[in-house]
């Protein structure tokens, strides 16, 4: 397996300098970048969707050593006037035209409804493909995706994040491990102030556009939920709730039932104005211990009859993520947002080399996991899983808390 740059920092004790570590992993950078690409081979990538989410990844692509950056994608004019004016990208109000340049690679973050279309041409033209989650809106429309893409030999991901952020790779690895044994029941949450007052029309405040609570924050994780124990049997209880939405979902909950007697609780908000920004939790029960874990902390309990993992003990256990967390070369909402990326490029870098494989992590195939899941949220109550759906509340302003708090976002 190719070793990354990224990996290489992490052997870093905490102790020492962050300077140290960071130097370590640029050199580990440079090393990999002669052995895989020949010291010379940028990995072009192109960029379609300049929003929030699209403007962090053209900067994170514009900073990584190994990629030259094709151009940028979107409907507005005037922001790509201001993009190539001060950074000198090349701009595409087409996506086919930036198709045409003939990428290694694009990453797509664009609106959810508007993914099949981009990713499917991307992939016919044998583009390696990064997409901004959900992968689609429909698990059916992901699943043949995830086929076209494992026929075609191309690389594929989606930006579930979470699956680089240290703590919750940890959990991955007690888990596998059974550091507490069988798992009885998870409690996966995700809570934020997005929207906290009634709101005009945009794509995001319609589900059909894949806006709402569903598939903006609990889709991250329902995503963990399939990491760490597979995709479930049956979804029970699922309530979509309205808040202030008049078409979409602002409170997500429901019960996930798994073979072995194995059972979750999904508990989404996102009009909970206790939390300044979008916090994700997931706690583990076991027979043998119990996990908590968030982006900041790890917190292991193991009882006396656990098989103790080297480096803990019996009773509690506490880890920050930046132990666990390797440096990245460049920082930008987080660590994991750069290693995702970094991921995406070794791999596109490994495919088009005489290298081994680096192992695949949010492809297509395990999105397609997780739109699934979440489409269980969705059925009728005909079918094998149970709906309700609350109407929104009469009332101009329900926020948790009497004053109104500026620049919640």
């Amino acid at each position: 397996m190719v070793s990354s740059p990224i990996d290489a920092g992490g052997d870093i004790l905490p102790s020492q300098p962050e300077f140290r570590g960071r130097n370590l992993a640029l050199i580990g950078r440079m090393i990999w970048h002669v052995i895989v690409l020949g010291g010379d081979r940028l990995i072009r990538v192109g960029v379609i969707g300049a929003g929030k989410m699209g403007l962090s990844h053209l900067a994170i692509l514009g900073a990584h050593p190994d990629v030259e950056l094709v151009g940028v994608c979107d409907s507005l004019g005037y922001l790509l006037d201001v993009l190539e004016k001060y950074t000198g990208v090349r701009k595409f109000s087409d996506a086919a035209h930036l198709f045409d340049e003939q990428p290694d690679a694009v990453l797509i973050a664009t609106p959810s409804a508007s993914h099949v279309a981009l990713v499917g041409e991307a992939l016919a033209r044998g583009i390696h493909v990064f997409c901004e989650k959900p992968l689609t809106l429909s698990a059916a429309e992901s699943t043949a995706l995830a086929d076209a893409a494992a026929n075609a030999g191309l690389v594929t991901q989606v930006g579930y994040h979470n699956r680089f952020v240290g703590t919750f790779r940890e959990v991955k690895r007690l888990l596998d491990l059974q550091a507490i044994g069988r798992v009885t029941h998870v409690l996966a949450e995700a809570y934020g102030p997005v929207v906290l007052r009634p709101k005009g029309e945009t794509w995001r405040s319609k589900r059909v556009a894949g806006g709402g609570a569903l598939y903006d924050y609990a889709a991250h994780p329902l995503d963990l939920l399939c990491w760490y124990l597979g995709e479930p049997e049956t979804v029970t209880g699922a309530v979509l709730a309205r808040d202030f939405s008049a078409e979409t979902d602002d409170e997500v909950y429901g019960t996930l039932n798994y073979a072995g007697a194995t059972s979750a609780q999904l508990s989404v908000n996102w009009s909970d104005e206790s939390y300044r920004k979008m916090t994700t939790k997931m706690t583990v029960w076991g027979e043998r211990g119990k996990i908590n874990a968030d982006r900041q902390e790890l917190e292991v309990y193991l009882r006396d009859t656990a098989e103790v993992p080297e480096g803990y003990r019996v009773g509690w256990n506490s880890v920050n993520t930046t132990t666990l967390t390797p440096p990245v070369w460049f920082y930008l909402r987080g660590e994991e947002y750069s290693a995702q990326i970094d991921h995406f490029v070794r791999s596109v870098a490994a495919s088009k080399s005489d290298s081994s494989a680096v192992a695949r992590v949010n492809d297509f195939a395990s999105a397609a996991a997780t739109d699934r899941t979440i489409e269980r949220f969705l059925r009728e109550p005909s079918g094998d899983d149970h709906q309700r759906q609350a109407e929104p509340a009469n009332h101009h302003d329900r926020r948790l808390f009497g004053r109104a708090r500026k620049g919640h976002r």
